[in-house]
């Protein structure tokens, strides 16, 4: 049985009462003053990046949640950032490289654990296009990079589900 995704919050953030109570599926009401919370997704971004070769640009996580296994450059966006800024900002934080265009691709929901809570994302795929690897170093949450050939990517090795289908979602693209 599944937990209401804001089961972890039990007074109201308007007023502090301890009568915060599961309203539907996704929010939850105070009963003391009508506050009504509606808990939505959060977006993260993820980068597919090719080099000359055809070759994709895989970390290794550095962290947990599964810390160790192969992922795609991304992160979360911040609050007043594009989707867009935030695949930008995302992949200098993690590979010190500068994207200089990049294309949609399609989105997965996801839940991602983090600090033991469920955050349920909408990861939002993206081919980019970097002019110049020279820069390239693994930084930020990321342990190291390497570029793979497609017909060389396992799906399994990818740690978190949304990235592990999105690689078999992708693979399906290209080949």
């Amino acid at each position: 049985m599944n937990k209401h995704p804001l089961s972890s919050f039990q007074y109201c953030p308007r007023c502090g009462t301890d009568n915060f109570l599961e309203n539907n599926e996704k929010s939850k009401r105070c009963a003391a003053c009508g506050f009504v919370y509606y808990y939505n997704s959060s977006i993260a971004v993820v980068a597919v990046i090719e080099n000359e070769k055809g070759e994709i640009l895989v970390a290794h996580r550095a962290k947990e949640p599964a810390k160790g296994t192969l992922d795609l450059p991304g992160g979360f966006v911040d609050m007043y950032e594009s989707a867009e800024e935030a695949l930008r900002r995302e992949i200098m934080e993690e590979t010190s490289l500068t994207v200089t265009a990049e294309k949609y691709l399609f989105s997965i929901p996801n839940i991602y654990r983090y600090s033991a809570f469920e955050v349920q994302t909408v990861d939002l795929f993206f081919k980019c296009e970097v002019s110049d690897f020279n820069g390239l170093k693994a930084d930020d949450d990321v342990m190291k990079l390497e570029f793979i050939a497609p017909d060389g990517l396992n799906p399994s090795a990818f740690g978190l589900i949304s990235i592990r289908k999105g690689i078999e979602k992708y693979l399906q693209i290209v080949m």
